[in-house]
This record gives C-alpha cells, structure tokens and sequence, in this order.
C-alpha cells in the first residue's frame, strides 16, 4: 500500500464542455480511519454522464475543491470497525481518490459469483445495469413483442438496455449511436435489429427508415431532436422512458425539441423520467435476473476499462465525447 493518497478535485465551473483545466489532482498523507471506519484502497472507478451535471452550480452538485464522488470498488485495507475485515471487497460511492475511509453504513459487500467478473458490479450489475433494468421493467413496463427505439445506445445503460430487452423477449430493437463502429457493434454484438449514426441526417428520417411501422417504446439517454423522432414514430400507448439529456449537458442553451404535443394525447403516449436512487431495493432483483445469464454466456457485458487512476480524467472527457462503446471503467492497481 502507497504512504500517499491522491484525491482529484474540480476547481471551476464550466461553461460549455469541460476541459482537462477544470479538475486538480492532489496529494496529502494516507488518511487513517478513525474508531467505526474503515479504509479502502479502491480499485475501480466508474466516471458517469451524471457527473457533467453535478459540475455545474445545481443543488446536490459538486463542491469546488473537495473530493468528488463517484461509484467505486475497493479493497479494506484496514479497519476499526467489527463490521468491516481486511480483504473484504465492497462498493461505495467516495470514488475519483486512491483511498476512502468509510462508515459500514457506506459500503454494499459484493457477493462473489462464479465466472462473474468484478468490473461488472460497475457496469451491468452496477447503478448502470440497474438503470437499465428499471426503465424497461418499472417505468416501460416492457411487453413481450414490444418495438424499442433506444438513443445514446452503445453506452453503458444503450447497451444494457439492449441485451436485457432482448432477454426480456422484446420485438425489434434499433439503437442510435455516434459512429459506424459503434453502430457495427449494436447489430453484430449487442443484438440490436438496426441502427444508425445520428450525424447521418435529420433523426425522424433515420428513425423511420430503421423502424417503417413504428415503435412501442423509447428509451431515452439524449433527448432533443431524437426524442422529436421518437414521439412522432411512437404507435398508440407508447411509452417514453426518460433517462438522461446528455445532447444538453454542454450546450444547456440549446432549442427545446419541437414535436407534435397532439401526440401525446391522440396517441395516448406516457413520458415518465426516474433517478435510479429511488429504485435500490431491486439490486438483488437484478442480480437474481442478469447472473445466470453472465454466467451461461448469454449475457456479456459492455465496458471499455481504461488502466490507472492517473487517467480517470481524460476518461470521464471521453466518455462526454462518446469515445467509449458500453460501460466506462477505470483500473488501478488491481
């Protein structure tokens, strides 16, 4: 274990796309854990499209020159708490730093599954997965047969979406994405019916072109002028999924999309948004629905792992920038 702790901050708010200038890394003593804690040396960090938003001056959002947090795996390294032993794994979310002390109030133990492996806790059985997993089943209330249309879907929750609804039994699925390969990947790897490049032209267009009869279901990570598309593509009783903005994150004073509003109401269309936080009590639901299908090989996951802590910056800037395919994860010295 190092006798230094490294700790990244954020030290301005951006405006527009944040840069490398917008974070520090900084370094101080190894901190000790105090009599009910415990220290972990962690050893995987997810970077989250969330995190553009807590960046800027919002409630709940980052503090200027403290720590950020973000959801993390690591190893207790030692402990003053009964609770908590030496070698036991745990999930936690005082992510972006080296070293965590923690409360076991703080922390979920990761069972262990055979042929599962760890980084999947941040990715597919994950807050990414479980994402994933509640906006098909709570919020669509996904039918067997239904068509998905699915935005931002070769990232992490796109591609988590994808595979479960296909194991959930949903008709065609098409995908949106930011590249040819990422849409190569949609249709050879993920299980995706169709897909396309969003930069390719007007999305309406492209969306009627990969869905000609419609779709029953759209899961929304982007909004704007593909949530437009999928509202006029929606059929009667569609469902709308809202998940995330990202089209908006660094542009906030972008147009609103322009659709139809009639829609909603000749169509009879339901648009519900949900913060995964609200829906925790379902992680072993997932786990009980995902882990025999990683297990026998039905179920992969998605995740671009980026090597060393040093890097978990220009991670988080690509993944804004869509230079991932599936889940992000950054590793340490595992």
């Amino acid at each position: 274990m190092t006798e230094n702790a490294i700790t990244v901050q954020q030290t301005a708010r951006p405006h527009g796309f944040p840069t490398t200038a917008h974070f520090a890394f900084v370094e101080s003593a190894l901190p000790a854990p105090v009599v009910g804690t415990a220290l972990v040396e962690n050893l995987y960090w997810s970077v989250d499209p969330y995190h553009r938003e807590m960046m800027d001056d919002v409630p709940g959002g980052f503090a200027l020159h403290t720590p950020l947090e973000g959801r993390t795996l690591g190893r207790v390294v030692a402990s003053r708490t009964p609770e908590l032993t030496e070698g036991d794994v745990v999930f936690h979310r005082q992510g972006w730093r080296t070293h965590s002390v923690v409360r076991p109030e703080e922390i979920r133990r990761l069972p262990r599954f055979d042929g599962v492996p760890l980084t999947a806790f941040l990715s597919i059985l994950g807050g990414t997965g479980l994402t994933a997993y509640v906006g098909l089943t709570r919020i669509a209330r996904l039918r067997e047969g239904d068509d998905l249309f699915v935005s931002a879907a070769a990232g992490g929750v796109g591609t988590a979406t994808g595979r479960f609804a296909r194991l959930l039994g949903a008709g065609r699925l098409v995908g949106s994405a930011g590249s040819a390969a990422k849409v190569d990947h949609l249709t050879r790897e993920v299980g995706y019916d169709a897909a396309f490049d969003y930069h390719e032209g007007p999305a309406a267009d492209l969306l009627e072109k990969a869905a000609p009869n419609g779709i029953d279901v759209f899961v929304d990570n982007v909004g704007g002028e593909q949530l437009a598309a999928a509202v006029g593509a929606l059929r009667e009783f569609g469902r709308i999924v809202r998940i995330g903005t990202v089209s908006r994150y660094n542009t906030p004073d972008a147009p609103a999309p322009q659709f139809n509003y009639s829609d909603i109401v000749e169509k009879s269309l339901r648009m519900e948004g949900f913060l995964v936080s609200h829906y925790r009590d379902l992680q072993d639901e997932l786990y009980d629905f995902a882990v025999p299908h990683l297990q026998s090989g039905r179920l992969t996951p998605d995740e671009t792992v980026v090597d060393g802590f040093e890097h978990i910056v220009d991670a988080f800037l690509g993944m804004l920038r869509g230079e991932n395919t599936g889940k992000i994860i950054v590793r340490g010295d595992v």
